[in-house]
């Protein structure tokens, strides 16, 4: 690192979990973000601050004005504009030293696959179970860490799926997909705008743990959070046996580091 970036990152390297070898890490990883929305912004917001070297925003929507009220990556000066590239203005101005890549279009077959298999870690920000499946398969498929998040009403949620280490859930394991189920949108049933920044917060914290190494990630745990009461919870789960997804995955060779 060069004296500009020891400074900028100062406060990173002081932490003795952290330090410079935990930036380095940063600064050379590569991230996959699926959706610039809710989620999406206060995720992508906090790794470009943080110094991910690397960043893919992936989104085909543009912005609305009703997105004003939490997808903090935006303005009221480029609604009707990509959010991907909308996200790219803001990013850049934050944190001009890193690589922030739009991509304006939902990500789905081969394209899908190659950019999760480029990524160091993928974050879900998307806000349709059918994406959600889809990403999930890509990374069981290339032995990616998915950090997943959801928000909605009053309520989120955030995991860990970590696909380098063999005796990890998937996203399967815990919610199977079904053509029945039932989905809430937003648009139709509202969401608490300062929730969606706490949970995309905690993706990219989550995020900067897998790709350092620090701490313990979510993985096999759901964090829960109901912002009425501001009360936390924890539900624990283990890997299906019998996923479809995920049972006869391939390990990487380079397994995921214990702490």
């Amino acid at each position: 690192m060069n004296d500009e970036q020891l400074m900028r990152y100062a406060r990173h390297i002081l932490l003795d979990e952290f330090g410079i070898e935990g930036q380095e890490k940063l600064l050379g990883s590569r991230v996959l973000i699926v959706g610039a929305g809710g989620l999406g912004s206060p995720a992508a917001l906090y790794l470009a601050s943080a110094g991910v070297g690397h960043i893919v925003l992936a989104d085909d929507d543009v912005v609305d004005v009703s997105n004003l009220q939490r997808q903090i990556l935006h303005t009221t000066a480029r609604v009707d504009q990509p959010k991907a590239t909308s996200g790219q203005q803001t990013l850049e101005a934050i944190n001009p030293h890193i690589r922030i890549e739009p991509l304006v279009q939902r990500l789905d077959g081969e394209a899908l696959s190659q950019q999760v298999r480029q990524a160091d870690v993928v974050l879900d920000c998307c806000d349709n179970f059918a994406t959600r499946h889809a990403v999930n398969r890509a990374c069981v498929q290339h032995g990616k860490p998915l950090v997943s998040g959801a928000a909605i009403r009053f309520s989120g949620q955030i995991s860990v799926f970590d696909m380098r280490d063999a005796d990890a859930p998937c996203y399967h394991c815990l919610f199977p997909e079904a053509d029945d189920v039932q989905e809430l949108r937003c648009a139709t049933t509202g969401v608490l705008g300062p929730l969606v920044g706490i949970v995309g917060s905690t993706q990219a914290a989550e995020a900067i743990k897998v790709l350092t190494g620090m701490g313990k990630p979510l993985v096999g745990r759901l964090l829960c959070l109901d912002a009425l009461t501001m009360e936390w919870s924890t539900i624990r789960f283990r890997r299906d046996p019998g996923c479809p997804v995920c049972a006869t995955r391939p390990v990487p060779a380079t397994a995921a580091p214990t702490n």
